[in-house]
């Protein structure tokens, strides 16, 4: 399948003065496709080190700075992380293209006991700043979103607030969408996943992160997702990679939701930063080769077993 011709959808709230930095920054995550291959690395705050030391998960995670090693060597559009650490480690790494996550919280409060509330921590600002006093990167910022919440108005209205100081700023965004809370039975349906994609972009952000939907009412995986991404527009919809797997089935899915679910691409965590520095480089150029090259699954999976 080949790729629809990269044309930059540059939104009314970024001035013409900023256009061109919008362009740059677009340019530099999607490699001039629309596509976008999102190394997802926020997961020291969502999940504390439940991610990064224990069975099955190479010693290298453990440390801060694998992530930003794998980022430099590998083939990825953008690193996603928090704004904290990138002040860690931007200096040493100013090249890598930067997605700031600017709010988080643990996963230690559960739903039971209260609703998910992901307040902002860090402003479009506090972005701009880092990436203009020492040239840092920074090409967009994130923002999680819970759908269903009953602290749903707060995050919209800091979500939205964040997507217009961005544009203005020059700078992309992407939403992570969750359904999650008490009064959400399942959050993976294709109707909710497809209305979150919707939400996306009502919002304004360029690109939004969802759960892949399950089969229901007699539609596919890949069927859902390609009525979210009508449903988002022009708003660019990409898939969360979920728990470890194979780097097969790895490829395969990613493949499949974007040649059959018309999606833009993929934002991987655990399938990658969990394998060793050179294991984990390996697969991002099989990922990228796919979201990016057009490469299929076979011609991918030779950078995993090592004929490239």
């Amino acid at each position: 399948m080949l790729f629809k011709k990269y044309i930059i959808d540059i939104p009314a709230d970024v001035p013409s003065d900023m256009e061109a930095e919008f362009s740059t920054n677009y340019a530099a995550i999607t490699k001039k496709t629309n596509h976008l291959f999102m190394l997802a690395c926020d997961q020291k705050m969502e999940h504390l080190n439940n991610d990064f030391y224990g069975t099955d998960i190479h010693p290298d995670a453990l440390h801060a700075e694998h992530i930003f090693n794998i980022a430099k060597q590998g083939y990825i559009g953008a690193l996603a992380t928090n704004l904290g650490l990138i002040a860690r480690y931007g200096k040493k790494y100013p090249k890598i293209p930067y997605i700031a996550k600017l709010n988080g919280k643990t996963d230690l409060v559960q739903v039971l006991q209260k609703d998910p509330y992901s307040k902002q921590l860090w402003t479009v600002a506090d972005a701009v700043a880092l990436k203009e006093e020492h040239e840092i990167n920074i090409c967009g910022v994130g923002y999680t979103l819970y759908l269903g919440s009953e602290y749903e108005s707060e995050m919209l209205s800091q979500a939205a607030r964040i997507i217009n100081d961005a544009h203005r700023n020059g700078l992309v965004t992407i939403i992570w969408i969750y359904a999650r809370g008490k009064s959400i039975k399942d959050d993976e349906t294709g109707q909710l996943i497809a209305g979150a994609a919707g939400l996306a972009a009502t919002l304004g952000s360029d690109f939004v992160k969802v759960k892949p939907p399950h089969e229901s009412d007699n539609l596919s995986s890949h069927q859902w997702l390609k009525i979210a991404a009508a449903a988002a527009g022009n708003t660019k919809v990409i898939c969360a990679g979920g728990k470890k797997v194979s780097p097969e089935l790895l490829l395969k899915t990613i493949e499949e939701q974007i040649t059959q679910g018309s999606t833009a691409g993929c934002a991987i965590g655990r399938n990658i930063f969990q394998h060793s520095l050179t294991e984990a480089v390996a697969i991002t150029k099989a990922i990228g080769s796919v979201v990016y090259d057009n490469k299929s699954v076979e011609q991918a999976l030779k950078y995993v077993q090592g004929k490239k």
